[in-house]
């Protein structure tokens, strides 16, 4: 199997898993007009997919290292048409959390063992592909959700039932492909919760940790409340507009990552920050001047900054993963990514309903993360001073493309 060949299907997974997941965001603005529920509700709905995905990867992120790639991708695979098959149905408030609950089960089992499939191939294209596919499909997902609520109709069924037949598809070439990874003893104590992080990659995982969780964390706004503010600025209750500022973040992020591939990691990491921090502070001068054009501006830098300090953080720790540890690093990098997306989020919804509202949320919510920003770029240089951890690495990462690891 070619390498190209052998990434596809992993890769295409991830997006599909992640713009299922952005699905729903155009649509909350729908759901919260026939059911009568507030912003705290879009978060806390928003928020229940992260817990679900977080609880997933703490138990079942490390099991394809020791059961295979396969078995765990099948059985997520068919979480997922459960989940879309619930939504698809959803009557009520308790069928949107349903949903989201299956689908982060389905989408957290899944990313280790995606991500470690995509590095049994091809270590480097692996490690960008990992990088680049979340983005992508996050985008993907809300803007064809949009779409599809604007000119389609049944529009609450129709996207979720289109995302039904593109995991059938996947399960059959999952169900077809080869197998990358065999099985290992050890499952048992793999279910174990705990991010399983090797000892000679903690003090990366911990370099990285802040830039991750920073990040994410406008990724969480953006896919809860930045629907409702980009409608509100322009003026339009279009759900196409409500899609396009998460859209423009991941779109953006995807292909800032594939233009700043071969820049050195740490350097990528403070570009990252620095330009999150100019993002959001763009943004919060759109919000106050109450102008869409701003505030999309602002997403767009926004949206450099979250590739860039992704990606450097992927390419500092994943790379020197050994073969057997590849799905648990994943795993623990995610769980970080997802708790920055989840808990201000669920904060930003109750500051909208009881803080002053969603402009006065957004200021908040834009200085949170300007301040965890700026607290994480003076941690970078301090620590580019005295260790430069990502040099370190590259040079560790060229070691192990020379020779085969003790570890293997």
């Amino acid at each position: 199997m070619t390498a190209p060949f052998g990434l596809l299907l992993p890769a295409s997974i991830v997006i599909s898993f992640l713009a299922s997941s952005s699905a729903p965001t155009p649509l909350y603005a729908a759901y919260a007009d026939r059911w009568h529920f507030s912003p705290i509700t879009t978060t806390v709905v928003f928020g229940t997919y992260c817990i679900a995905v977080l609880a997933a990867l703490l138990v079942l992120g490390r099991v394809s290292d020791h059961l295979g790639r396969k078995p765990v991708l099948l059985g997520a695979l068919t979480l997922q048409i459960a989940a879309m098959a619930v939504f698809s149905e959803a009557g009520g408030i308790g069928a949107l959390f349903a949903g989201r609950i299956l689908q982060g089960i389905g989408t957290g089992s899944a990313l280790g063992a995606l991500g470690a499939a995509m590095l049994d191939v091809d270590r480097e294209r692996g490690t960008r592909a990992n990088a680049v596919a979340p983005g992508l499909g996050s985008g993907i997902g809300a803007l064809a959700s949009g779409l599809i609520v604007q000119y389609l109709p049944a529009p609450t069924r129709l996207v979720y039932l289109a995302f039904i037949g593109v995991f059938l598809v996947q399960a059959l070439g999952v169900a077809l492909q080869p197998e990358t990874a065999g099985r290992r003893p050890g499952l048992r104590a793999a279910l174990k919760p705990e991010l399983a992080v090797p000892r000679h990659l903690r003090h990366l995982l911990l370099a990285v940790a802040p830039v991750l969780f920073a990040v994410w964390s406008l990724g969480g706004f953006y896919g809860s409340l930045a629907p409702a503010l980009a409608r509100r600025l322009s003026g339009s209750d279009s759900a196409v507009i409500g899609g396009l500022g998460l859209f423009v973040l991941t779109v953006v992020s995807s292909a800032a990552i594939v233009a700043i591939a071969r820049v050195p990691a740490g350097t990528v990491m403070l570009l990252g920050i620095t330009l999150l921090v100019l993002g959001s502070l763009s943004t919060l001068l759109a919000v106050e001047a109450s102008s869409v054009t701003g505030f999309f501006a602002g997403t767009l830098v926004s949206g450099i900054g979250f590739g860039a300090g992704f990606q450097g953080g992927m390419r500092t720790v994943v790379p020197l993963a050994a073969d057997h540890e590849r799905a648990g690093v994943l795993s623990s990098l995610y769980v970080i990514c997802y708790l920055g997306m989840g808990l201000p989020a669920v904060v930003a919804g109750t500051l909208v309903v009881y803080g002053g509202g969603l402009p006065t949320a957004t200021r908040d919510y834009s200085l949170f993360v300007v301040t965890l920003a700026l607290a994480t770029l003076i941690t970078l240089l301090r620590m580019r001073g005295r260790t430069r951890p990502a040099n370190s690495a590259s040079a560790a990462h060229d070691d192990a493309h020379r020779a085969p690891s003790p570890n293997r």
